[in-house]
């Protein structure tokens, strides 16, 4: 099972703080004789009707020498990932998570908004200090 991300308890927390609950950690997806591990599966009841809201979260960090090479690992991750929920769990949002230090700098950039026009693509922006979410981009 791979490691936790450096942010993983804080988005935890942050996504119970938001009213979710915390079904899989990790979502375990298994594709063929394969599985890929998404970093947390998540649950929210919807007051206004039947049922429940489903997300998955994917983590990641920011944390090497090249934001670029980051952006280019997580896009791929993510996209993988979403693949296998839409085999696996369609009901389930796949959303990347990332701090607001990393929205503000490579996802401002040129760069980093080819990924936030992706057809498909969802991100949770979290307040690292305060164990908050910041904002939701669907």
């Amino acid at each position: 099972m791979p490691a936790k991300d450096l942010y993983h308890q804080t988005v935890c927390n942050a996504l119970i703080d938001d009213g979710w609950t915390i079904t899989d950690d990790p979502l375990i997806l298994k594709i063929g004789a394969r599985s890929v591990f998404v970093d947390l599966g998540a649950e929210r009841l919807i007051a206004a009707e039947r049922g429940s809201e489903k997300i998955a979260i994917e983590i990641k960090s920011f944390l090497s020498a090249s934001l670029v090479s980051d952006l280019e690992n997580a896009w791929g991750q993510f996209f993988m990932y979403a693949r296998a929920l839409e085999k696996r769990e369609p009901d389930r949002i796949l959303y990347l998570a990332v701090t607001q230090e990393t929205f503000n700098t490579i996802f401002q950039e040129p760069i980093g908004q080819l990924l936030l026009e992706e057809p498909g693509f969802h991100l949770v922006v979290f307040d690292a200090k305060t164990e908050k979410i910041a904002e939701w981009k669907p």
